[in-house]
């Protein structure tokens, strides 16, 4: 079977993602690794939706968890009547894809997709006790396709980075990290990688900088406060990061602190390009709801309390970056204006 993630690393492997696979869910837990390597096991759909809640997985991870949990959902319900059956899933696709807010339309499109998928199969005869494999499988070419698809987008945003250049990035970019490193490294680029950690999770030092280290690039994490004055010592050549939502109107929805280090690149003259897909769910900044999380996660660190009871924190999990401080969308199509996202659609 084909395998978009080859020579990737550990973290972006198809099973170190979610998997399904006998009545369960397995999901790699990413708010630990890498000091341990553990997964959390779903036996329930609901138990898949909690995990995305809970941060079990984030960047691209939820998207795939939510493909393994619909095909849990067909496990849970292959003996229900069969009236009762199509209505249980798409309960469960509600669920699943409701399970965050503020990236709640992307997550729509993939239970869609399962529920074509069980349509499909429905009407070619395809038994209830099959179904399960047929939504993994699909869940498996939905990865290759959007790994495919991201050597696309890595292609255009390598042609960014001078030989021998520094990237910095934010939070976890996921696909487009390895991918991007892939290219580069085909290349002959040996590019350097400058982290943020982004607190609370420490997502940028514990994911994107085990995944550049993994592959064998030179990687050095900081802490949030550090990316202005790091920018100009460290000659940063491009800052870049994924996109939770990329709305029409050009603005760019990502982990929270995204903006900063773009006014940052521009006060330095850096380029930032943001990657991923305009949606059309989303026709202004206005339809975008901030999630706002945990604040008492703001005062701990990795579980530890750093400060006095009665402090208050808080927490949104995404920041907006208007359109003026973004130097272009890098998607599978090309580089494009965030003035001018309808072009990615045609006429």
């Amino acid at each position: 079977m084909f395998r978009a993630d080859e020579g990737l690393a550990f973290l972006l492997r198809y099973e170190n993602i979610a998997w399904y696979e006998d009545g369960a869910v397995q999901i790699l837990d990413r708010r630990i690794y890498p000091i341990r390597i553990e997964s959390v096991i779903c036996r329930r759909h609901e138990e898949v939706a909690q995990a995305i809640a809970d941060m079990v997985t984030q960047s691209g991870g939820p998207y795939t968890a939510a493909a393994m949990g619909m095909a849990l959902a067909a496990y849970e319900a292959r003996e229900l009547p069969e009236e009762e059956y199509l209505p249980y899933l798409e309960k469960a696709a509600y669920t699943l894809s409701h399970a965050r807010p503020t990236t709640m339309e992307r997550m729509k499109g993939v239970t869609r997709r399962a529920m074509g998928v069980v349509t499909r199969e429905l009407a070619a005869g395809t038994s209830r006790e099959d179904m399960p494999e047929k939504l993994r499988q699909d869940a498996i070419a939905r990865l290759n396709e959007n790994y495919t698809r991201y050597d696309k987008i890595a292609v255009h945003l390598a042609d960014q980075i001078p030989d021998g250049g520094t990237v910095m990035t934010q939070c976890f970019a996921e696909t487009i990290i390895g991918t991007l490193l892939r290219e580069c490294r085909r290349r002959g680029n040996e590019v350097k990688m400058i982290c943020p950690e982004t607190r609370p999770y420490y997502q940028g030092a514990r994911l994107t900088a085990s995944v550049a280290s993994d592959m064998g690039f030179d990687t050095t994490v900081i802490t949030d406060n550090m990316p202005a004055y790091t920018m100009k010592m460290k000659k940063v050549d491009v800052f870049t990061s994924a996109a939770d939502v990329i709305t029409m109107d050009g603005y760019v929805v990502n982990k929270v602190g995204t903006f900063q280090i773009a006014l940052a690149a521009r006060y330095w003259g850096i380029p930032y390009f943001a990657t991923g897909t305009p949606n059309p769910a989303h026709p202004g900044i206005d339809s975008v709801e901030i999630e706002l999380r945990d604040p008492a996660l703001v005062t701990e660190s990795m579980g530890l309390r750093h400060t006095l009871p009665g402090v208050k924190g808080y927490y949104p999990a995404f920041d907006v970056t208007p359109p003026k401080l973004v130097d272009g969308i890098v998607t599978d199509k090309g580089i494009l204006s965030p003035y001018n996202l309808k072009s990615y659609f045609g006429e």
